[in-house]
């Protein structure tokens, strides 16, 4: 193809989108899972989870190494085949002419995504802001709070490293007091949770801080009635939901929280590097921006992305990320996961020695389970699993969390998890 059609060629491709009829979703996929779908939509989404019949074709999306058999999905999950193409796809056009079509073909493309985005979240467009990772968004929002010295804030031990980190930087920049709840989970009582934040508040307190799904063992955190609970005290409330955006099935305003960030490479399968903040529309104005911005008080969203040079093609590819996940649908896709989880916790935790640290209650639970084996330190057991079994998992060993992560998504078969069941007992049987 002579050098100007290609781009030409190009350009359209670039220009149809993730959202026009041409998506490589829609070339590759809709047809089949489709059909697919036809066959379990009169089931219920909790009986349409254990149809393996639909989940194969789901499955097929995915081109994981069989070699290994990954349980670290609560990391970052693998992308579907169209996500890693529409990269692929956008990153050869960039590098045609890297200043042309970076800015003036696939930056047109933020806004449709933006749109998308929002309908996932069931918010305004002028609410959301693309970047590349939860920290990122709740790090923007953390060092923009206009805080002051004796301002307190109240988060947890088991929120996320990078979260707990940014506002002991506001403490010992600006002086802000951090307060932090342990907790120790398994918990299955909101209102237990909900009195452990009401207790450390206090009239200096200005901030709550809550993670929705919690990385360390996946404990879900009741986040509305912590948010209403703050808010009829005049706090303001920030939700990481790193773990939960794009498995659960919520729109941010459920929540009723003020902000919010996420990672879209996590349950989403966007590609990886890819972002999202919220933040409530009349709370855009107050938040200083993390880099520059002409205006740092305006109310426009898109002061939050003010990154300079930055991945388009993963930012465009986010959109087919978009495609797989509603063509499975957002509920069906919980009680998938959901369902998978369950699937090898009931079975192992019947294993002498054999303990989990994660609620089998969908009310306290979804992808994330944590287990060990007695005895057996959660390095141990992690290296064990993946030595012996090829078998990835991480472990956790960190304040009152001692076990090893364990997170299926739904390219996880079942042969995989009765191979991780049958791993766990040879381990135990062989400790006792």
């Amino acid at each position: 193809m002579p050098l100007n059609d290609r781009r030409s060629f190009l350009k359209m491709g670039a220009l149809a989108s993730a959202f026009s009829v041409n998506s490589l979703f829609r070339q590759a996929h809709a047809a089949e899972i489709e059909s697919a779908s036809a066959a379990v939509n009169h089931l219920g989404a909790a009986a349409a989870a254990q149809n393996e019949d639909f989940w194969g074709v789901i499955q097929r999306g995915y081109s994981v190494n069989t070699q290994i058999i990954n349980l670290n999905n609560g990391g970052v999950s693998p992308a579907p085949i169209v996500v890693q193409q529409a990269v692929e796809r956008f990153n050869q056009m960039t590098n045609e002419g890297p200043s042309y079509f970076m800015w003036q073909i696939l930056d047109q493309g933020r806004e449709p995504l933006r749109k998308k985005l929002a309908g996932l979240a069931g918010t305004s467009p002028e609410e959301i802001a693309i970047d590349r990772n939860a920290t990122e968004a709740l790090n923007t929002i953390i060092y923009g709070l206009p805080l002051k010295a004796g301002d307190e804030v109240v988060g947890s031990m088991q929120d996320y490293p990078n979260m707990m980190n940014a506002y002991r930087q506001r403490a010992a920049r600006d002086g802000i007091v951090y307060k932090q709840i342990s907790f120790d989970f398994p918990i299955e009582d909101k209102a237990k949770i909900v009195k452990a934040y009401e207790e450390m508040i206090t009239p200096r307190t200005r901030l709550i801080h809550v993670t929705h799904m919690v990385n360390w063992v996946g404990q879900l955190m009741p986040v509305r009635e912590i948010a209403d609970m703050a808010h009829a005290k005049g706090i303001e409330v920030i939700v990481d939901g790193a773990h939960s955006f794009g498995l659960i099935d919520f729109k941010i305003p459920d929540l009723n929280c003020d902000y919010f960030g996420t990672s879209l490479h996590k349950f989403l399968s966007a590609p990886i590097g890819s972002g999202m903040m919220w933040v409530k529309r009349d709370k855009i104005e107050k938040l200083w921006p993390l880099t520059c911005y002409g205006d740092p008080h305006s109310p426009d969203i898109r002061k939050f992305e003010a990154l300079g040079t930055r991945s388009f093609p993963i930012e465009q590819g986010i959109g087919e990320a978009i495609n797989f996940h509603e063509a499975i649908g957002s509920r069906r896709k919980q009680e998938r996961i959901f369902y998978l989880k369950n699937y090898w916790a009931t079975r192992v935790q019947e294993i002498p020695g054999v303990k989990l640290h994660t609620s089998l209650d969908p009310r306290f639970s979804c992808a994330i389970c944590g287990v060990s084996i007695d005895g057996v330190a959660p390095h141990d057991l992690m290296n064990a699993l993946f030595d012996r079994y090829k078998i990835h998992t991480v472990s956790i060993d960190y304040e009152k969390i001692h076990c090893i992560r364990v997170t299926p998504h739904v390219y996880t078969t079942i042969a995989d998890l009765d191979t991780f069941i049958g791993a766990m007992g040879e381990i135990a049987k062989k400790k006792g």
